[in-house]
């Protein structure tokens, strides 16, 4: 009796998690766990006419420049891993025995999972369910789509979701009209972006951009693209 509620609730589960991310490999999400967090987060500060700038963008009509700038920015081995680095997890547990701050080595699929289903914060459960996400998009979904929608859902300022609503926000162009160099700076913003701003960026956001366009130069520019389709469906 106690091995058939198991597998009840264990076939629940999967259908309850692996359910949803199978249909979002077609359909596109209307919001994300992220973007409904900060509308509850405005809407309790008493700030009723706070809206989420969001704007579905497939992949084909984001600049190629963009897809390059944040892989050479944030996941350089996204092509090829499947969804978990651990030759940077390696190096960050490494360096912290060494004496320096732990760094994260979270992947672009590992954020898209955090960023679409999940919470911000440390806490194993969360570490747990967005290992368990990463795993099912790795195995649902190609690597373009798992990049699409990290492009689309990742935050480039306060309340601006994704390149689609960036791209007219700060350049006054589409997605698909953005430069390696616009790319880049759209990509400096990433690791904390309230605070790093894209319309006013710092010397340490410039001087980020400009490693980043490095990084793509060393990638071998836009051809690295290529990769994407490695191994996978």
């Amino acid at each position: 009796m106690a091995l058939r509620w198991i597998l009840r609730l264990a076939a629940a589960w999967l259908l309850l998690t692996a359910g949803p991310v199978l249909l979002l490999r077609w359909l596109p999400p209307v919001t994300s766990s992220f973007m409904l967090q900060a509308r509850l987060q405005a809407l309790s500060a008493g700030d009723f006419r706070y809206r989420n700038q969001y704007r579905w963008t497939p992949l084909a009509r984001i600049s190629p420049q963009v897809q390059l700038a944040v892989i050479a920015s944030e996941d350089q081995r996204f092509p090829f891993h499947d969804g978990f680095d651990l030759r940077s997890i390696r190096e960050a547990i490494e360096d912290h025995a060494e004496g320096d701050r732990l760094r994260g080595a979270s992947t672009i699929s590992q954020q898209t999972a955090k960023n679409l289903f999940l919470w911000g914060g440390r806490s194993y459960l969360r570490k747990a369910l967005e290992a368990w996400f990463t795993v099912l998009m790795e195995h649902l979904w190609p690597k373009r789509r798992i990049l699409e929608m990290y492009l689309n859902l990742a935050q480039f300022g306060g309340g601006v979701y994704g390149v689609g609503a960036a791209a007219p926000r700060y350049f006054h162009r589409t997605a698909a009209e953005l430069s390696a160099g616009q790319a880049a700076l759209l990509a400096a913003v990433l690791p904390n972006p309230v605070r790093l701003r894209v319309d006013r960026p710092s010397a340490y956001v410039l001087s980020r951009r400009d490693f980043i366009m490095g990084q793509m130069h060393d990638l071998g520019g836009t051809a690295y693209l290529r990769n994407l389709a490695h191994g996978r469906p």
